[in-house]
């Protein structure tokens, strides 16, 4: 075994990397290389500006460090150095287009593997890279392909190179160049991207002569007659064995065409200035030109002969007509007619906003079965479709059709269909109907209903009011509306804007909100529209005293404690000087001359607005806690059995509804740039905030705490058997809110529910549940690295541990590591158990 790896000079493009890669690997299995030593035997291999880009990293880092890399994140550094952004964003544009030219499976089939593997998020999850494959195939085997409803890549693979190799044998596609040759045109895709790529490097000569060869054979079907005549003396010119004409410089046999009408066959003028007329159909044109095959401007891709199309090629008419005697002298043709046992439809590939303004068309989103699909009803469409990825959603097998079926599309592409999915549940406006499907590759619909179900259900489209009418014995027509609203805008990738911010384009920066939301009202809630005092849009001016005030009692021996103030950006000291001054109108605070003095800082909030933050720790370390406790979430819960009926209300700034002793304001003093100021309400940030202010809460609402209401702090949940009782509780807790002066936040809140969503748990009749947003958190979580975070994951998981059965038992090999006399070590068991 061969161990020395081909090296890398960081010329060979993306590809190039991707190879030498692949190499590097292959002998550090075969070698048995450690990782430890991979990187320093990699770079080994570099020579030209790749080496000269890592000795500049040997220098930063230093060579051991350097040589320390692990092998991945090498891989990673030299990816980001020699196949940039840019280039994988050209790979992904290539990947979208690439298409299978001639009958080159071999080189569409190793460029798609490549290009798949250098972008990975264009193939994720599978089923788009089973996509992106299917839709480069070429016609002819496209649809027996999509059609076996495989889900593995490699048999879709194999599958299309067996059809292919079938359709060369049969003569119904040209044969393939070589091997040689499909290697080299596969580097050399069909793309809007460039002409000449940087992996398109040269291996070798020989490929490189092929490659010549293939261009060339390529250019005499679109070349001018002076093209190729001053092309025809270079290196690679023509190979064929027809003799050039001295008249048009083409190479061809038979009469020269230059100068002849194809429609009426006289010279001295074309066929776009022919007065004679058009031939009704391509059949009356054959007959009226017998010589067509061998006369004409253009080349035949198949035979290679200059005169005709190679729709229009004797080879493949003689080839399908002994197709078509065969297959009646089988008594396989149910199509009788003259093309045999072929079907032919038709149907528009229209994109959704092209759909909603389309007076001809209507379109809407209704159930298939159980999933809902997005169906567009297509007066100009034949048959019934459904796209690939619905159809091998739906628990239906399909059915082979009796006769091939040929799709036109509006775009001039033609489709194979070989399969129907018969009996499939339609459901509009509540009424179920049975539908037949042919699946096929469509845009950006997932049905397509054409007339043979239109006619059959005697359906009317009134495509002004995008309304299906549809008629029934002995009752009312029944009417599916469609939808209305007007053209979508189209969702661009981030590549693509990004691309689009580059060139200068000018931006809009949108916030989409859904406009058919309603916003709910005060006015429009029972019982809750008495109580409009205790829903204040702001609160404003000092509340009175209430039973209980704040206090900072200090440890013995504590001294005031000064912080300068942090460094703030400009927009968070414009935002300083707005709350401040918010804050003063307000009369929550005031100027002070005390000793003690917190710095301010910013924490944004969700809605993208900023919190002013006092660090208060300082303080907090020589105050003395306040040990009343906050209640047990779980003895919480406990209270809610047997209710169905829930309000949550939160309180409006509920810190600063409470006051703080007239001794102890000088202590909440903060400095700020514009001045120095003392909290006469309470601020967020104590540390015996929660405490004061659950004692508070406990005090006021002590006559119905437990009976039909729990608190947590600043949140209050109600709950009842019944609506009745859900009223009479409502009404009497907003009436101690009003009597307390206890105000609440409406757009917080949430009233009349059947289930609510409270303290990370889902709350119904039922039962209590887990949230399932709080449990992503948890599933996403990393695999912990240290006891540290262990305990960490522990300590989040535990608090849902009330649904996980056995749950210490299960978490016992986690917690053995936390442990100090054991050592850290992250096993099989250990990953099973997290």
């Amino acid at each position: 075994m061969d161990c020395r790896p081909s090296t890398f000079s960081g010329t060979e493009g993306a590809v190039g990397l991707l190879h030498w890669f692949e190499k590097l690997e292959s002998v550090f299995e075969m070698c048995e290389c450690p990782e430890a030593r991979r990187v320093k035997y990699a770079t080994g291999t570099l020579e030209g500006i790749a080496l000269t880009w890592w000795n500049a990293q040997v220098q930063i880092l230093g060579l051991a460090a350097a040589n320390a890399t692990p092998w991945n994140d090498f891989k990673e550094l030299i990816k980001r150095e020699y196949c940039t952004r840019d280039d994988i964003h050209k790979l992904e544009v290539e990947l979208y287009h690439l298409k299978m030219t001639r009958s080159e499976i071999e080189a569409y089939t190793k460029r798609s593997n490549e290009l798949a593997i250098l972008c990975p998020t264009m193939v994720d999850p599978p089923i788009k890279r089973i996509e992106l494959y299917l839709k480069g195939l070429a016609p002819e085997i496209q649809s027996h392909v999509t059609s076996a409803n495989l889900d593995n890549i490699q048999d879709i693979q194999r599958l299309a190179h067996r059809l292919m190799d079938q359709a060369v044998e049969q003569n119904k596609l040209p044969k393939r160049i070589g091997a040689t040759d499909t290697a080299t045109t596969s580097a050399t895709p069909a793309t809007p991207i460039d002409n000449k790529r940087k992996w398109e490097g040269d291996s070798s000569k020989g490929s490189a002569s092929v490659q010549s060869q293939v261009q060339q054979r390529k250019t005499d079907n679109y070349q001018s007659p002076s093209q190729q005549s001053s092309g025809s003396h270079r290196q690679g010119g023509y190979r064929g064995n027809l003799p050039r004409c001295n008249n048009c410089n083409r190479h061809h046999s038979g009469q020269c065409n230059k100068g002849r009408c194809q429609r009426c066959l006289k010279m001295g003028h074309e066929a776009k200035d022919c007065r004679s007329p058009r031939p009704a159909n391509q059949n009356q044109r054959q007959q009226q030109t017998p010589q067509n095959q061998q006369q004409g401007n253009k080349g035949c891709f198949h035979c290679g002969a200059e005169g005709h199309f190679k729709r229009h090629c004797p080879q493949l008419n003689r080839n399908q007509n002994n197709n078509n005697n065969n297959n009646q002298g089988n008594g396989n043709n149910n199509g009788g007619n003259n093309n045999g046992n072929e079907a032919r439809g038709r149907a528009f590939v229209l994109g959704q906003g092209d759909a909603r303004n389309d007076l001809n068309v209507v379109m809407g989103k209704f159930l298939l079965d159980d999933f809902y699909v997005t169906v567009l009803f297509d007066s100009g469409a034949d048959t019934s479709y459904v796209s690939l990825k619905v159809s091998q959603m739906l628990k239906r097998a399909p059915t082979p059709l009796n006769t091939k079926h040929v799709v036109e599309l509006a775009n001039g592409k033609s489709l194979e269909a070989t399969h129907i999915v018969q009996g499939c549940n339609l459901i509009l406006a509540g009424q179920t109907f049975s539908i037949d499907l042919i699946p096929i590759v469509l845009g950006s619909f997932d049905i397509v209903i054409g007339m043979d179900w239109l006619s059959k259900q005697q359906a009317e489209i009134l495509c002004k009011e995008k309304i299906i009418r549809i008629p029934r014995s002995g009752k009312e027509p029944l009417e599916v509306q469609g939808d209305k609203s007007g053209a979508v805008v189209g969702i661009i990738s981030f590549l693509k804007a990004q691309k689009c911010l580059r060139k200068g384009h000018t931006t809009i920066l949108a916030l989409v909100t859904d406009a058919s939301t309603k916003e709910k009202r005060i006015e429009d809630i029972p019982v809750v529209r008495d109580f409009p005092q205790v829903f204040p849009e702001d609160l404003s001016g000092l509340l009175p005293h209430p039973q209980v005030e704040f206090q900072v009692e200090l440890a013995p021996g504590a001294a005031p404690i000064a912080r300068a103030p942090y460094r703030l950006a400009p927009t968070e000291l414009e935002e300083l000087s707005k709350q401040l001054q918010e804050l003063l109108d307000k009369g929550y605070i005031r100027p002070s001359s005390s000793p003690w003095g917190a710095p301010v800082l910013f924490v944004k909030k969700k809605d993208g607005t900023f919190r002013m933050c006092i660090d208060y720790r300082e303080l907090n370390k020589v105050t003395v806690k306040n040990r009343y406790s906050l209640p047990r979430i779980d003895d919480l819960f406990d209270q809610l059995q047997g209710s169905s009926y829930y309000s949550k209300i939160d309180l409006r700034s509920g810190y600063h509804q409470l006051r703080v002793r007239d001794e102890d304001v000088s202590k909440t003093a903060f400095r700020t740039r514009y001045g120095h100021y003392e909290f006469l309400v309470m601020p967020f940030g104590l540390t015996n905030a929660p405490a004061v202010f659950m004692d508070i809460m406990n005090r006021v609402c002590k006559p119905y705490l437990d009976k039909f209401m729990i608190v947590f702090i600043d949140d209050i949940l109600i709950y009842s058997k019944s609506q009745e009782e859900h009223e009479q509780h409502l009404r009497l807790i907003l009436e101690l809110l009003r009597k307390e002066q206890l105000y609440a936040k409406f757009s917080k809140c949430d009233f009349w529910l059947r289930e609510v969503h409270f303290l990370g748990h889902v709350v119904n009749k039922d039962g209590i549940h887990v949230d399932p947003s709080k449990v992503d958190s948890i599933r996403n979580w990393p695999a912990p690295r240290t006891p540290t975070e262990i305990r960490q994951f522990l300590g989040l998981a535990g608090y849902y541990r009330r649904f996980i059965k056995d749950f210490s038992k299960i978490a016992q090999p986690l917690t053995l590591l936390t442990r100090k006399s054991v050592t850290y070590r992250w096993g099989n068991t250990q990953e099973i158990t997290f």
